[in-house]
């Protein structure tokens, strides 16, 4: 099943396989990405928590402080990491959002290097896809100089121009690395 919207529940999963975290540490690694991925309200941060905890996909423990209250940290479980790569691994649909992408592209570390090369490859085409719809919508706009419609086609095309020079970079990258080699071990 293709991935149609960002999961606030699937990427405190793989912020979580960083380090654990109390839900502060989360909302406050959520607002230093906020630009990117928007930021939820503690309204939706907790029972998010509690939910993923309920499902038995992370746990919570409480850290005694000295002189500080005590705090619930939160850890991904064997069955929240397993989770987390079943969403990861699965195919954005053809209309993933900008927000989708950067958050499966935050937890990237969670995918091999192929399954990494699809994912840009599936996003530059459905962005190469976009830019032609919006050139064609383009041809038909005003052509008048201070038409705001054809402004905003054109900051839509430089966008998506901007990420297309961005992903054939990534892709050029990656590709140039040399692939590790695995080393089977006979019993």
């Amino acid at each position: 099943m293709p991935l149609q919207r960002a999961s606030l529940r699937h990427f405190i999963l793989g912020l979580l396989t960083q380090r654990p975290m109390s839900g502060y540490d989360i909302k406050r690694r959520l607002k230093s990405l906020s630009w990117l991925v928007g930021e939820p309200s503690f309204g939706s941060l907790y029972p998010a928590l509690k939910a993923l905890e309920k499902d038995g996909l992370v746990t919570m423990e409480l850290e005694n402080r000295e002189n500080k209250p005590s705090r619930k940290l939160y850890n991904i479980t064997e069955a929240g990491i397993q989770t987390l790569d079943e969403w990861i691994s699965q195919p954005a649909g053809p209309n993933a959002s900008l927000k989708a992408f950067v958050m499966r592209l935050i937890l990237a570390d969670n995918l091999s290097r192929s399954a990494l090369i699809a994912q840009l490859y599936q996003r530059r085409a459905q962005i190469a896809a976009h830019r032609a719809a919006l050139e064609d919508d383009t041809r038909w706009a005003d052509d008048g100089a201070d038409s705001v419609q054809r402004m905003a086609l054109e900051y839509g095309l430089a966008l998506a121009n901007a990420e297309l020079v961005w992903l054939d970079d990534a892709l050029d990258r990656l590709l140039a690395q040399p692939q590790a080699v695995e080393v089977v071990q006979g019993d």
